[in-house]
């Protein structure tokens, strides 16, 4: 009788929309096979351009991650953690550069925080334009990533520089996505908390001075080795968090039907995903989003770069476009066969989407030794027509 009943409650669940027991684990569409990576849709008028190119010879910069992009007032903004030294080290520096022709050309680098605090490292974060302001949210740390937090500044538009306004977010959370209001009027943005098993973890703020937020940890089910960099579709109350996973190339995910205040156990979804930051959203044409590498047969490789839609008003993702693959001859930008594609970060503006990810070029040219020479990346930017991601009805 138990059983039965139990059988009753999952499928009465299911039929009201949203299946939220064994069917959580459901990204892709299950009547069809993932793609391999020679099946994968081609986008037709993707536009391609160079943030900042590695160049140590010029600039004795080597590691450069975690790309953010922003329009503010006409400008698209890009940031990313950049380092003389090696990754993730206390001389790491929150950079950024603006373009003012819609991404095709871009200015020299500025800062946002040098880090200049003894023993301070400033990395990569998130951006928000909001009520004229714009916001940056990055994640720091000291040392070699211990006390890991997020500080946020705002842009004094007059001077060019940042206003830091000091931490605002500890418990190890690093911000992974931008902040995104709910129908509740919280914000809510996606995070890796570093420690306790690195697991997913949402950060919520309940007003518009950002600067007092709620750590929410996401319960995990999936076991081994977890690296919790995460991204969320917000859709009302129901928010679905995609994080990547250590233990192998698949995505992880876990939902929440009270504005990302609950979770269940974060699981291995049915969506072979690279061992890498994904990005995903909602855009306006009902579709849902994910950046990644998500093919039946890259397994960890980070390449090529993919974007896999729904059909409109769907959960599932029903097809994988390729952003871009390691060898790019026609340019702009680095092209090899050993190419990392990665940590992705995607906004829409006018009828675009507009993805910022990291490329090592195979790690063709880079200099140093060890920790120096890990994600030695430059910063480039794809422009995507909403068109090209049509999927038939």
């Amino acid at each position: 009788m138990k059983c039965w009943l139990s059988s009753l409650v999952l499928v009465l669940v299911c039929l009201s929309g949203r299946c939220l027991a064994s069917e959580t684990d459901l990204l892709w569409d299950r009547s069809q096979a993932v793609p391999a990576v020679a099946e994968l849709r081609a986008l037709k008028e993707a536009r391609f351009s160079v943030i900042k190119p590695y160049e140590f010879d010029k600039d004795g910069y080597r590691f450069l991650h975690g790309v953010a992009i922003c329009f503010h007032k006409g400008k698209l903004y890009a940031s990313f953690g950049h380092n003389q030294g090696g990754e993730n080290t206390d001389s790491e520096q929150a950079r950024f550069c603006v373009s003012s022709d819609d991404g095709k050309t871009w200015s020299d680098v500025k800062t946002i925080d040098a880090g200049d605090e003894a023993g301070i490292g400033v990395s990569h974060g998130a951006f928000l334009s909001h009520n004229g302001s714009l916001w940056a949210f990055q994640g720091a740390y000291r040392g070699v990533m211990k006390d890991v937090h997020t500080r946020a500044y705002q842009y004094d538009e007059e001077s060019g520089n940042w206003v830091g306004l000091g931490k605002v977010i500890g418990q190890g959370f690093w911000p992974m996505q931008q902040p995104i209001q709910m129908d509740n009027g919280s914000w809510i943005m996606a995070g890796l908390k570093v420690g306790d098993g690195n697991p997913a973890v949402v950060a919520i703020s309940k007003d518009d001075t950002f600067e007092n937020w709620d750590v929410v940890t996401i319960p995990v089910q999936a076991k081994g080795k977890m690296w919790g960099e995460s991204t969320v579709i917000v859709e009302g109350n129901h928010v679905t968090n995609i994080s990547r996973y250590g233990q192998e190339a698949r995505a992880l995910v876990s939902v929440s039907e009270d504005f990302g205040r609950s979770w269940t156990p974060m699981a291995p979804s049915n969506l072979p995903m690279a061992t890498s930051k994904p990005c995903a959203g909602k855009l306006s044409s009902g579709q849902r989003f994910l950046v990644c590498t998500t093919t039946a047969d890259s397994g960890g490789r980070r390449s090529p770069l993919t974007i896999a839609v729904s059909r409109p008003g769907e959960d599932v993702f029903t097809a994988i476009f390729i952003i871009r693959d390691g060898v790019f001859p026609k340019g702009p930008g680095e092209s090899h066969h050993k190419a990392a594609l990665s940590y992705p970060y995607a906004i829409e503006y006018r009828g675009n989407l507009y993805v910022g990810y990291s490329n090592n070029g195979g790690n063709v040219g880079r200099v140093g030794e060890g920790r120096e020479l890990w994600n030695n990346n430059s910063a480039e930017l794809a422009v995507i027509p909403l068109s090209d991601l049509r999927v038939d009805e």
